[in-house]
């Protein structure tokens, strides 16, 4: 019988370790998120899987458009793009993104902005207070993001996400 127990605790042993990685791995390094909505097209699409990146928000610094994910209430998190870092002054004038005085492109704007007539955001200007960051979504017109919830708290971040892994034909990864 002590046999049958040695030879049960053996295989039981790596399933239990496996679990535990496994937990410790989604709450501390990588978490999947599937895109809910239409705020971030066309960059993300509705029902896209993500993997997000706890570590780059934990012990890295965040970088103008870079994609992340926040908990934006109770209920629920966001996915939207960085645009303001903290301390920036973050303005639209016409279409055109001006982060402290200096014109930025937006590059994964291009194509959505060939498809549209007018500036996809109207004119606004605001300072990204210290300790928070100041996100939109791709999808200007149709997103609530930081010009309507305010910047966002570096402390609520998930993650950066920094992988597109389904459905397979929008397979991307983010920088």
């Amino acid at each position: 019988m002590a046999d049958f127990g040695k030879k049960t605790w053996g295989m039981i042993k790596p399933v239990i370790i496996a679990i535990i990685l496994a937990a410790l791995i989604r709450q501390f390094l990588f978490t999947h998120i599937m895109v809910d909505g239409r705020s971030m097209m066309p960059t993300l699409h509705d029902n896209d899987h993500l993997i997000v990146n706890r570590l780059e928000t934990t012990f890295g610094d965040l970088e103008r458009f870079d994609i992340v994910v926040f908990h934006a209430t109770e209920e629920s998190d966001y996915i939207k793009r960085v645009i303001g870092l903290p301390g920036e002054t973050i303005q639209y004038k016409n279409g055109q993104l001006i982060v402290d005085g200096k014109k930025i492109e937006e590059p994964f704007l291009q194509k959505y902005k060939q498809k549209t007539n007018g500036p996809l955001t109207y004119d606004f200007k605001t300072k990204v207070p210290e300790g928070k960051v100041f996100v939109l979504g791709d999808n200007r017109r149709n997103s609530t993001d930081s010009r309507i919830i305010g910047s966002v708290d570096l402390d609520k971040i998930v993650g950066e996400a920094n992988l597109l892994f389904w459905p397979v034909p929008h397979f991307e990864f983010f920088k």
